[in-house]
């Protein structure tokens, strides 16, 4: 039921993995706040089940230290409308039941604009945490997701200074828009020393230190690759295009590669299995990235990592190429080369000030910049301003004070 004079019930809501680590900072500042004023906050947490692989939603779920869900809609997989349909129908469900104060979404998926759209429809506050954010590329889903969540979310809490151009020059009220900080750099920053306990570089074979061992950096380099979104992997030639290029960079650095469930049907589909090396068991022989003349000509696949062992990972690797848009952002913190296999962006300020550059599916251009990385020649970045780890704190702050005086 709906919080009490000075109890307040928030619903805050996961579907996807990168919404995992954008919730992880909201609950822990929520606790905090709880501990040290008057007004509490009774935190209730949706799962949609829009990430349908329960393995790996509860590996992050665990090494995130998140709390089980309060409820979990286990909506699956599906096309976007079917997706987002469900969604809307049975979060609507939860907000009758619960008559929550208001609703917290984060990120661009499609369980972000689902949930968005049922509070508001039920006069039912929204935070949008992310907010902001542009590629101006319509033919991506989580553009539209974005779009219409910020039009209709009542507090916008944005990561840096473009989001507020953004939304202001889209009609946005000024009072309505909130600068905070990255909410995932919060996660990042507060899971890095744990991350680094990790035995997952000697169990991949790129270090020589002990599994109980704080590994230092890597034996060997190596580039890190993630690779999911449809843009990337559901059409054939840039698919081809892309793998052209991720060959090429293999013949000079061994490339590990977490294969998204996504990505491993589509390379089924287009027969392109040839092309990857699959490591199904750990420990890995460090010997087997080379062939006998010495080269890496393939693409080395492991089942999709944690959190704290992808952290690791991208923490030590010489490059990280990817089409994500929250590695964009952990890669320029962390000070790690980013290419990024797309030819826009909505997170413009890791380019302009942090380490990422955009080469879209052209096999030369990541040729070329990895190349510039293995050369020395990768280009510096600096941290944005605010990306230090207190976001959710300061999100929390103005939510509590907001509410609590309207």
């Amino acid at each position: 039921m709906k919080g009490t004079a000075d109890t307040f019930k928030w619903i805050l809501v996961v579907g996807a993995r990168p919404n995992f680590m954008k919730i992880a900072p909201l609950i822990r500042a929520i606790a905090a706040h709880n501990n040290k004023n008057g007004n509490r906050i009774e935190p209730f947490l949706v799962h949609t089940g829009q990430h349908y692989d329960v393995r790996m939603s509860d590996a992050f779920f665990r090494d995130l230290q998140l709390p089980e869900p309060d409820v979990h809609l286990g909506v699956g997989s599906g096309n976007h409308g079917e997706q987002t349909g469900k969604v809307l129908i049975e979060f609507e469900k939860i907000l009758l039941q619960e008559q929550p104060d208001l609703v917290i979404v984060v990120g661009d998926v499609n369980s972000t604009l689902a949930c968005a759209l049922a509070a508001v429809k039920l006069h039912i506050p929204v935070a949008h945490v992310e907010a902001g954010l542009r590629s101006f590329d319509r033919d991506m889903p989580e553009e539209i997701n974005r779009i219409v969540t910020d039009a209709i979310s009542d507090f916008l809490f944005t990561p840096s200074p473009d989001g507020d151009e953004h939304l202001l020059g889209g009609g946005i009220p000024k009072e309505k828009i909130f600068l905070v900080g990255n909410i995932m750099i919060d996660s990042l920053l507060f899971n890095l020393e744990q991350a680094k306990k990790t035995s997952i570089l000697s169990l991949l074979g790129l270090s020589n230190s002990n599994a109980d061992e704080n590994p230092a950096m890597p034996s060997i380099p190596y580039a890190l690759l993630t690779l999911h979104r449809p843009a990337s992997v559901d059409n054939r030639e840039t698919f081809n295009r892309i793998l052209a290029g991720l060959l090429e960079v293999a013949l000079r650095i061994p490339v590990i590669f977490p294969m998204h469930p996504r990505t491993r049907k589509q390379m089924h589909t287009f027969g392109l299995d040839g092309n990857f090396v699959f490591h199904d068991a750990l420990p890995v022989d460090m010997s087997s990235y080379r062939d006998q003349n010495g080269l890496m000509p393939k693409i080395h696949c492991f089942e999709p990592f944690g959190y704290l062992d992808f952290l690791q990972l991208m923490a030590n690797a010489k490059v990280v190429l990817t089409d994500s848009g929250g590695i964009q952002e952990e890669t320029t913190v962390l000070g790690i080369p980013c290419v990024t296999l797309r030819d826009s962006t909505e997170r413009p300020i890791t380019v302009t000030e942090g380490t990422n550059v955009l080469v879209h599916d052209d096999p030369q251009k990541i040729v070329a910049e990895v190349s510039k990385v293995l050369e020395g020649r990768s280009r510096k970045g600096r941290r944005p301003d605010l990306w230090d780890g207190q976001t959710a704190e300061r999100i929390i702050s103005v939510l509590s004070e907001q509410l609590t005086s309207g």
